[in-house]
């Protein structure tokens, strides 16, 4: 359980970091943008290669395609009732802030769940999970920070964020003797759905808006990055 705790509380720690990274000074935009567009990648490599592929192998297409349904519909309704709150407008921060966490809790679900069932811990998901979590926080501090929100209350929401997600480490490693692979599916594919959709309503927009045409490529430099770390350990 303390192993279980440690390893979480590591993978989650880079959202406090980047946090910290957004908040202690004011980004250029591009720089922003140019974040966003390497996790945006980073990202789509964590979808393709660590929840829906690994989904695919421990369980059956069903169960990745409920998980990807529910994780989808929850991050768009999530999203909807956050603007709503906010009162609208072009802040992608409480956004990417919302899909760091519906994506943390099942990811590190299943990073808990890989200590029981006598895996170890991959030192490549670990580091891919770390990779792809750092510019999320990043952009969402730093947009958040533009808007005028205040630092400290930035930096309570991230700490937030990355304890409930070392909890959720720890809970897959107490549920994993009961997790079917089936369910452990459709919990990658709930990660997956969540992604996507954020991906495609505001970190991919915000990315190309700022980091303009060199945002493609540094996509394609964070995928490549998190493709070769998932492939390591």
């Amino acid at each position: 359980m303390l192993a279980a705790l440690g390893w979480g509380a590591l993978a989650a720690s880079s959202l406090v970091i980047g946090a910290l990274l957004g908040i202690a000074r004011d980004w250029p935009p591009r720089w922003v943008g140019l974040v966003l567009a390497f996790g945006a990648g980073a990202l789509i490599s964590a979808v393709s290669f660590d929840l829906a592929e690994e989904g695919l192998e421990i369980g059956s297409r069903w169960s990745v395609g409920l998980g990807l349904g529910i994780g989808a519909l929850t991050y768009y309704v999530a999203n909807r009732i956050v603007e709503r709150r906010a009162g609208g407008g072009d802040d992608a921060g409480p956004a990417l802030a919302l899909g760091a966490f519906l994506d943390g809790i099942p990811e590190q679900l299943v990073l808990g769940i890989g200590l029981v069932a006598g895996e170890g811990v991959s030192i490549g998901l670990l580091a891919a999970i770390f990779v792809s979590n750092l510019p999320e926080a990043i952009g969402s501090s730093t947009e958040m920070r533009a808007t005028g929100r205040k630092a400290t209350p930035i930096l309570r929401l991230w700490i937030a964020v990355a304890a409930i997600c070392t909890l959720a480490t720890v809970s897959g490693y107490a549920m994993a003797d009961s997790a079917s692979g089936d369910l452990q599916a459709a919990i990658n594919g709930f990660a997956a759905g969540a992604l996507v959709v954020m991906l495609i309503d505001s970190m991919i927009p915000e990315a190309r808006k700022k980091a303009g045409r060199a945002g493609g490529l540094v996509t394609v430099l964070g995928f490549a990055v998190a493709m070769g770390l998932t492939n390591v350990g």
